[in-house]
Order: structure tokens, then sequence, then C-alpha cells
């Protein structure tokens, strides 16, 4: 019986086996019967013997497979020259240039019958000699021989010693290019002449001024770009945390759910504010790793908050209704998942968009405030949700969801209004004024793509080893992996939502409940106002408040559950205002100074706009909205008799329009000294 390396284990033959040396004293088919040193026996599988990293068999050339693949990098001379040799080492050996089982007859200097090794060895030196290869003697055949039995055709290629890689520059030079990139180490990336100057700097300083002149700069790029690590070469962007250290190993996850990776970053899409301005908002995204799946995102105008965090678990654990306007392909009974299954198990299905629903194991989030805050951690803790913290400086450790960042940035926001660009180079020239979509609006618009678009489209890294031309879409992936792992739904109710909100604790007083200058009260506070909690610490009363909504607060009374208690003034305001907002109102009222001052500026202000409210046109009074020149402040200039009502200022002083929203027989529109009624056709024009 052979093995591959042409080693034969027969009958007699030592053999090293499991660290022992062992004597083959009999082989019946597959197995091997061995007797040791001390006279003890074994039978043992071929296969497993062979299998044995330390099998050798005693007296036998342990020749390995040929690097075939380094011959590719030899040049072709030399490659030729080496199958040459191998031709006359088999001649020499066996008569025959093909080796053994080749057709043909030896010559006679090469007959093996006739002429012994040494008289062939000199032969075939005399032979090469004559073809003109340059010094070939007996000792150089028998030198090759050695070779090749050693190392079969690589053995052949002619060795040369490497050459050093920085060639002949001065010892010197290098060092003071090493000594310069480790200075530059970790510092922002300059160009090759920069470092040029600091050699020449470092060089001055070790060997005195003009003692190591150095080289050209031709020269010195090449010594800088061998010297240097590839990944930090002068002239190239800086290396930084998102360049994982070699080897890296990929993030796997086999099942839905199994791994979520959270993040935040800034959209490059200018959206408009509360307060009227433009803003970049701040997309929060979790990203479900087996299917490439994006179950959550929410978009808030500034400083995302622990209760974005803590609502993307639940918005991931329950299906994404569809929203009114949607078309109908968009729902999931038009997915590629078994959709009567899944609706028999969650009634809720019925109604859902064509997203993944999972309940996820573990969460990977950075270490950010708001992923390692109170509220967030309490929200996994609550739906029993793992949270694995990424180790610092290592945004490679969630780079599916850093990745999904930038596709969403090339897919979507490019064709949003207001886009901005990766960078400042990218940015148009008016970018603030294309911003068209409030934050609430773009929300709808990356609902919809992610529905529409992400969902359906193939994805590079959801391939199946047997298939690997075949990218798969994350609806189509999760279809898949529902067959081999199953659905499980996850029921939460509204109760859930108010539950992962976050807490805070306030006293009930006879007013209601004071938080943020802002009063909540309901005739359920009755029976409590005053009295302490008999739950909460220091008697204050548990309270939820969700900070993008602040019309509306939840307590926990005595019976358990959380009760809404409305704001006063909840009926003035017809849509939801938030934390930010509120705290933009409190702001400018803040920097109005004293409050009895204000008061006193505000009646006085309101006495001269009744003053100069309704001058009359051409009155003198209109050109000095004080009162004329000369009078004393705080009377009224002189009114003339209202003499019909053609000359009252209610109709006199209001424009009338064409079709063509000109102002009618042509009249001069009054000065701009001037106050005149409102006037809504000329207002518009300015927007």
């Amino acid at each position: 019986m052979a093995t591959a390396s042409g080693r034969q284990v027969k009958l007699g033959a030592y053999v090293t086996f499991q660290g022992c040396t062992w004597q083959v004293a009999a082989v019946a088919g597959a197995s091997v019967t061995l007797v040791g040193e001390n006279g003890q026996t074994a039978s043992v599988l071929a296969s497993f013997l062979f299998a044995d990293p330390a099998f050798t068999v005693v007296g036998s050339p342990a020749t390995g497979v040929q690097p075939w693949g380094l011959l590719e990098s030899v040049p072709e001379r030399e490659r030729e020259r080496a199958l040459a040799w191998q031709r006359h080492i088999r001649e020499i050996e066996t008569g025959l240039p093909g080796g053994p089982g080749s057709v043909g007859m030896p010559r006679p200097e090469y007959d093996p019958q006739r002429q012994s090794m040494a008289e062939r060895e000199q032969a075939k030196a005399d032979e090469l000699t004559r073809l003109g290869w340059p010094k070939v003697s007996r000792a150089t055949v028998r030198r090759m021989r050695a070779r090749y039995h050693g190392q079969g055709l690589w053995g052949l290629i002619p060795r040369r010693k490497p050459s050093s890689a920085t060639g002949q520059a001065d010892e010197r030079v290098v060092a003071a290019i090493l000594e310069a990139l480790r200075r530059q180490r970790g510092r922002s990336k300059g160009t090759l002449k920069g470092l040029r100057e600091l050699t020449g700097q470092i060089l001055a300083d070790t060997h005195g001024p003009g003692t190591v002149t150095l080289p050209p700069p031709s020269t010195f790029n090449r010594l800088a770009r061998v010297l240097a690590d590839p990944l930090e070469h002068p002239g190239r962007p800086a290396r930084t945390a998102t360049a994982p250290v070699r080897p890296f190993t990929p993030t796997v996850a086999l099942r839905p759910g199994e791994l979520v990776q959270i993040d935040t970053t800034r959209l490059d899409v200018m959206a408009i504010g509360e307060d009227g301005k433009p803003l970049r908002p701040e997309l929060t995204i979790a990203l479900e790793v087996a299917t490439r799946s994006v179950v959550a995102a929410v978009l808030r105008e500034e400083g995302t908050k622990a209760v974005d965090a803590a609502l993307l678990l639940a918005e991931m654990a329950v299906p994404h209704p569809v929203r009114p306007g949607w078309p109908d392909h968009l729902r999931l009974a038009h997915a590629a998942v078994p959709y009567d299954r899944l609706l028999a198990l969650d009634a809720r299905l019925q109604s859902a968009a064509a997203r993944p629903v999972v309940v996820p194991e573990t969460i990977v989030i950075d270490r950010g405030a708001i992923f390692v805050s109170t509220a967030f951690l309490a929200a996994c803790e609550t739906l029993g949700v793992s949270v694995q913290p990424t180790p610092p400086r290592s945004p490679a450790a969630k780079g599916s969801v850093e990745r999904t960042f930038g596709s969403i940035n090339t897919l979507f926001a490019q064709h949003v209004a207001g886009y901005t660009g990766s960078h400042v180079l990218q940015r148009g020239e008016a970018v603030q004024g294309e911003a068209r979509f409030t934050v609430a609006q773009l929300q709808e618009l990356l609902d919809e793509w992610i529905t529409a678009c992400w969902q359906h489209r193939p994805h590079d890294g959801l391939r199946h080893p047997v298939l690997p031309k075949a990218a798969l879409a994350p609806n189509e992936m999760w279809g898949a992996l529902l067959g081999a792992c199953g659905y499980v739904p996850l029921p939460l109710t509204g109760a859930d939502y108010l539950e992962l909100l976050p807490v805070r604790w306030h006293p009930v007083t006879g007013r209601g409940i004071r938080i943020n200058h802002r009063t909540y009260d309901h005739t359920l506070l009755n029976e409590h106002r005053g009295r302490p909690s008999p739950t909460g610490a220091g008697g204050k009363w548990e309270i939820h408040l969700n900070p993008h909504d602040v019309r509306q607060i939840y307590i926990r009374l005595p019976d358990g559950h959380l009760h809404e208690i409305p704001w006063i003034h909840r009926d003035h305001v017809h849509a939801p205002m938030s934390e930010t907002t509120w705290r933009h109102i409190r702001t400018a009222l803040n920097q109005r100074g004293d409050r009895e001052k204000h008061e006193a500026a505000l009646a006085e202000a309101a006495d001269q706009v009744l003053r100069r409210s309704r001058p009359l046109p051409g009155s003198p009074a209109a050109a000095t909205p004080s009162g004329t020149p000369g009078s004393p402040a705080g009377t009224l200039p002189a009114q003339h008799p209202v003499e019909d009502a053609e000359d009252s200022p209610d109709t006199g002083d209001a424009p009338t329009h064409d079709d063509d929203d000109s102002q009618a027989g042509g009249e001069e529109p009054p000065p701009p000294a001037r106050f005149a009624l409102y006037d809504a056709f000329e207002e518009a024009e300015h927007w």
C-alpha cells in the first residue's frame, strides 16, 4: 500500500505513528497491523494511519507536492532550463528522457545495463558542454541530481541571494526615514515633500549639518514607499479606525434576529426644522445582519434621545403598518415569504408592509450615551435582549450598519431635495434653499423607500455558498431563513410602548404636574393632589414622557396602570410639539431680560402701534409714524373728518385686484413708511 507521496507501507517497514515507532506486521484490506517496540500490537485503518500528522515511513524521503504555482512567477528562460535539467537527470537515471514508463531505447552511453552511474554522469556533463552549457562538470550534474531528489523541479531553479529593498542606500538615511515615519504615525497625513524635510532635520540633528546628504527626491520617494507601512504611505488618505487590523473576521449571523446592529449618524440631506430653519437630521437605524434588512429607522432633528433607541426595539419586533397612499404591492402579502402561514401565526401581518419582523436576540452597539443609557438598557432587559458593546475605537466591529449608512446616502439621499453630499467639496451652492421637506415628511419618504427599494434590492453580502453568483434581496433572504428558523410573534400592545418611554419623578400638586414650566392636569388627579406616591421614592409619582410629543404625559396611579394626563393647552396645539421647539421658545423668552421691564416695554409698544395703526392717505403723519414733528410724545396726529364710506380707512386703503392679481386703476402702492391694511396678495409676492 502506497501513500500519496510515494512512500510504501509494506511488510517489515517501520513507521512513526502517534509519536511511537511501529513495524508493519500485516496488511489486510484497509487495516494495518502494527507491532510496537514493547511488543504491543495495534490494528488501525489505513486512512486513520495516514491522517496522523506525525506519520512517516522510516527511511523514506518525505517529498511533498511541488509548488507548481510558484513556477509561474519564475522567468521563462529559467523555467525552461529547469525542465531541460529534469529531462537530462531522468535520462541519467533511467536511460530515457521521459522517465520510467516512456517508450524508446536508451542511448548506449546512458544505458543502465552497460554503464555505471558515474560514467553516465560524466557522459551527460560532456554532452552539455558540447551543447554550449557553461561550467557543466560531473560535480555539477551530481549536485543537480541531489537538488531534484530533495526538492523536485523547484530545486532546479537557480537560487539568487535576495537583494535588499533599500538597495545601496546609505544606512544613515534609511534610519532617518524610519524615525521620520515613526514620528508621523498617528498624526494627520502629510506629503512626501514634508517627510523629506523632516528626514533632513533628523539627519542634521543626529550627524550634524551637511554631514549626510539627502538623496534626490525620486530616490527618497522610492525609499519612503518601501519603508512605510502599505496602509500609511505618505500622500495617501490618513488611516483611520475604519481600517481593521488584519486579520479581520467578518460578522456572521445564521438566523433572523440573532444579531442586530444599531448606530446613529447625520443624514446627508437638509430638512426643515420645527423652527423653520434648515438642518441636517440624525438617522438611527437597526440593521438585521442575517438578512441585511433595515428593520427600524428613526429620524430626529437633533440630539437623538435614549427613547428613540428604545422605541427601535418595539418597531423591529412588531409589524410595520402600510401607510395611506402606499401602492398595494408594498404589502407583505406580495412579498417572497410564506404569507398564509405567517398570517395564521400573527393576524397583525394582514395590513403589514413588506418588511421583516424580528425579535432581536443580541444588539451590537457602540459606547454612545444613548445606547448605554438606563432607558435603553431597561428596554432591552424588558424584551430579553442581550446588549453587546463594541471595543473602543473599533467601528469595523459593526461594519454592516456603517456600510448601510453609506448605501442610504448613495441610493436614497442623493435623490432628495436638499442633498448635501458626503463632504463640502461635493456640496452645492444653494443647498439650504433646496430644503423642502420637514423631518416628519422625510421620515415618510425614508420608510417607503426602505420598503419599496432596499428590501427588494439584491445585496452583495447575501449569497449562498452553493450559488455564489446569485445575490439575494433582504426580503428573499428573510423568506429563506423563515423556513429554517420559523417565526415567533411578539405581541406588543400600546401599553408596552408607554413602558418604553423615559421615566421621570414629579409630585402631584394642587395645580397638577409641572414639567419644564408646562402644566398637566386632569380630573384623575383630584384624589391624589398633594399626596405622596405609595411606591415612588420620596413620595414622587412615576411619570412617562415622550420628548418628541410633550402634549401629554402618563402617570402610574395606585392601580398599577399608566394613565394619560394632557397638557392644559393641548387643545390649542394641533401638531406634535417636541422638546426641541419648547426649548427654543424658552430660550427666546429668556433673552428678553427682566419680566417687569418686558411687560412695560410691551405696553409702550402696543400704545405706539395704536397711535400709528391707521393714518389717512396723504396725511403728514404718514411720514412721521410717531406723530408730527413738534407734537408731544403720546399724542395722536390730527385726523381728517370722515366724509363718506369711500373715504373711510377701512375701504380707502384696501386695494382691489383684478384677475391677474394686479392693483386696479394703476394706482401707486403706499410708501414704505405708511401703515395700511394687510394685503395677502401683495404679501404673497414676497414669498
